[in-house]
């Protein structure tokens, strides 16, 4: 007689509701020998934000974390060794929680949470903390690399493909109606919304200080984003410097910047969050991933979307809150042409973004996570919010969230 097959768990196989409880950041630094973190070692950063977020919740038992995920672009260095798990053993977590590293350039911390929150949804975990780190100014990006030059030879890519800079400038030929004036006005109003955001506390409650050191300064305390520019005009925007081409369209001013900073975040099966008392702050509806043409990887965002709505049923209108990230000007603004949104609405990145704030590469996915997570607490009346941003080699990724605290229509 054949033996009966054993029962599973419950759990096994059933796909399960993920929750993102909450997520933090360091304050992020400008790149380079100036730099708040230029002497302060990546995976101290990182360290700083896993133990913020344990420090903020003694109702989770360290052992109960299953995993640990940080992402960065450069691994190399500081950022290298299997940080995630390396940054695990340096934060305090018992030696039986496991990490890894995990790399999809900018969107590297967005992967840590999407791939983690798969195995929540599966049931291999039931908790994760998972994040990102870049300090550009030790590692810039493409430091270490070597390129199959057939990607090039072949004519795989245009050879504007492995600058991001010149990308974007691909992207405003794409789309001429996308001016520099445009973006230097969306640039400027990125800046305007920062500072009005951290004037009237929306922005610091996430941010973990830092300690750093400095050979001149010695030591100190990191505690506000240090890229921001209060009181930028469009006029001083217009005129500076186009370094990709020759009366071009992209500045620093209209651009994110090179910067250090990192990220970190809680994901958990919501029925586990519940259990040990946990805030639920997002649930998560859905993710994709998309690829483009590299050469203009600015896109990306547009068909990921596109992807994801066909998956979830949901539709532009059904988004309440958006949180773009600002690798460039003229690529949110063609997200924002493909679906109709306009340039200036005002569910779209309510407090500003990467132009004023920085983009440490991999740690930027929960910098807009964390920043919806807590502008849902004050939306009762928005239900879902999307989190999307473009990816270096030509790729653009989007997660949808549903706010927890959504009282419907009224």
């Amino acid at each position: 007689m054949a033996a009966s097959t054993p029962p599973l768990a419950p759990n096994a196989r059933g796909v399960r509701n993920v929750v993102f409880v909450e997520g933090v950041r360091t304050p992020f630094g400008k790149a380079g020998d100036k730099g708040i973190y230029a002497g302060t070692r990546a995976d101290d950063l990182v360290v700083n934000t896993i133990r913020e977020l344990l420090r903020r919740h003694p109702e989770l038992p360290p052992e109960r974390v299953d995993e640990v995920a940080i992402a960065a672009t450069t691994q190399i260095g500081d950022q290298g060794l299997t940080i995630g798990r390396t940054a695990a053993l340096l934060a305090g977590l018992p030696k039986s929680v496991p990490g890894f590293a995990i790399d999809r350039m900018c969107a590297g911390a967005m992967t840590a949470v999407t791939t983690t929150a798969s195995g929540i949804g599966f049931g291999a975990y039931d908790i994760a903390i998972a994040g990102g780190v870049e300090h550009m100014g030790r590692h810039p990006m493409g430091e270490g690399v070597d390129p199959n030059p057939r990607i090039i030879a072949d004519k795989l890519v245009d050879p504007t493909a492995l600058v991001m800079g010149q990308t974007a400038e691909n992207l405003h030929d794409r789309f001429p109606a996308i001016t520099k004036e445009r973006t230097d006005a969306y640039a400027a109003r990125s800046q305007e919304k920062y500072a009005e955001a951290v004037k009237t506390g929306k922005i610091g409650p996430e941010l973990v200080p830092v300690a750093t050191r400095s050979e001149e300064l010695g030591w100190g305390l990191a505690t506000e984003d240090e890229p921001p520019r209060p009181g930028t005009t469009v006029e001083q925007l217009a005129k500076l410097k186009t370094p990709f081409r020759p009366h071009g369209r992209v500045t620093a001013g209209n651009a994110a910047g090179l910067n250090d900073g990192a990220t970190a975040s809680i994901l958990a099966d919501e029925d586990t969050a519940r259990e040990l008392g946990l805030p639920v702050a997002m649930r998560l509806v859905g993710y994709s991933f998309a690829g483009v043409e590299p050469e203009v990887m600015g896109i990306g965002p547009v068909p990921a979307t596109e992807k994801l709505f066909k998956r979830t049923g949901l539709g532009i209108d059904d988004i309440g809150l958006f949180e773009i990230n600002e690798a460039f000007a003229v690529q949110v603004l063609a997200f924002l042409d493909h679906f109709g949104i306009a340039d200036d609405d005002p569910r779209v990145n309510v407090w500003g973004g990467a132009i004023a704030c920085g983009h440490p590469l991999a740690s930027s996915g929960v910098r807009l996570m964390t920043q919806l997570a807590r502008q849902f607490a004050e939306r009762p009346d928005v239900r879902y919010g999307m989190t999307t941003m473009c990816i270096g080699i030509g790729m653009g990724g989007t997660v949808i969230w549903e706010n927890p605290a959504f009282e419907g229509a009224k």
